[in-house]
């Protein structure tokens, strides 16, 4: 079974993560997955719009699926895993047509990174997303951070970084880290209705906005990927991130077992 279902929807392709067992959460598989997706996506001339989304109302993506990544806890391994997943994402920025995130759930950790290197962001206004990584002892490597300072500025990128708090998708809005919040009974519609929107104009016209807008300001920074991927490397390896990681996990199973 593929973990990412693909609809096309009259000019619109939507790339669905659906491992609801999981949250959605990306594990191996899901990331090549989503990088052939991509690569073939450049010379789809018949799509003009694309829409990445998750299946079911709670989750958009929960993050990587440590689950099945803790098993390589080495540096080396860090190191692919934040080269391999950064170039997966830095593909959106190249494609000449837009990519819509619909966040329909809780976009956390690696969740958020691939909410925000989506061209822009829809979102159920209690969705959530949160850069939730320093409460694990890592932080994000796959242009994450650049990209959020990129949106909501410095001080508040830093903010949400080093707090881990998760903003609903109304207060994203409010900040700028979404361009639109929705009521959740709207939600499915109303992220159709703007990707068919999109899809309206002629692919050479998209193009040739996406790229002037790029040229501008990058939606892609290659040049900032080795620091970022070697510092993740560490703190991947470093036992405490394992530590948190384990009190984490602890965390919630009390949590479910109490309710």
């Amino acid at each position: 079974m593929a973990d990412i279902r693909v609809e096309r929807d009259g000019s619109v392709l939507v790339l669905t993560v659906d491992r609801p067992h999981a949250r959605n959460a990306l594990a191996a598989g899901t990331m090549a997955e989503l990088d052939d997706q991509l690569a073939v996506l450049a010379d789809r001339d018949d799509i003009r719009c694309a829409v990445v989304t998750g299946a079911g109302d709670r989750a958009f993506i929960a993050g990587g699926d440590l689950k099945e990544l803790e098993s390589s806890r080495d540096e080396a391994f860090g190191i692919r895993l934040a080269r391999d997943m950064r170039a997966t994402l830095d593909r959106i920025a190249a494609l000449p047509i837009p990519v819509i995130a619909a966040l329909n759930g809780a976009a956390i950790g690696g969740g958020a990174e691939v909410a925000v290197a989506c061209d822009f962001r829809i979102a159920a206004d209690d969705a959530g997303i949160g850069f939730t990584q320093a409460l694990l002892g890592v932080m994000p490597a796959w242009g994450g951070i650049e990209r959020l300072g990129s949106l909501v500025g410095r001080g508040r990128a830093l903010y949400l970084l080093t707090s881990g708090r998760v903003l609903s998708g109304a207060e994203a809005a409010a900040w700028g880290l979404v361009e639109e919040a929705v009521p959740r009974e709207r939600f499915p519609a109303r992220w159709r209705e703007l990707a068919h929107a999109v899809a309206a104009a002629p692919r050479h016209t998209l193009a040739g906005i996406k790229a002037a807008m790029t040229a501008a300001h990058p939606g892609s920074r290659p040049d900032l990927a080795e620091p970022a991927i070697a510092a993740f490397a560490r703190a991947w390896a470093h036992p405490d991130h394992w530590t948190m990681a384990d009190a984490l996990e602890r965390a919630r199973r009390a949590a479910r077992q109490g309710s």
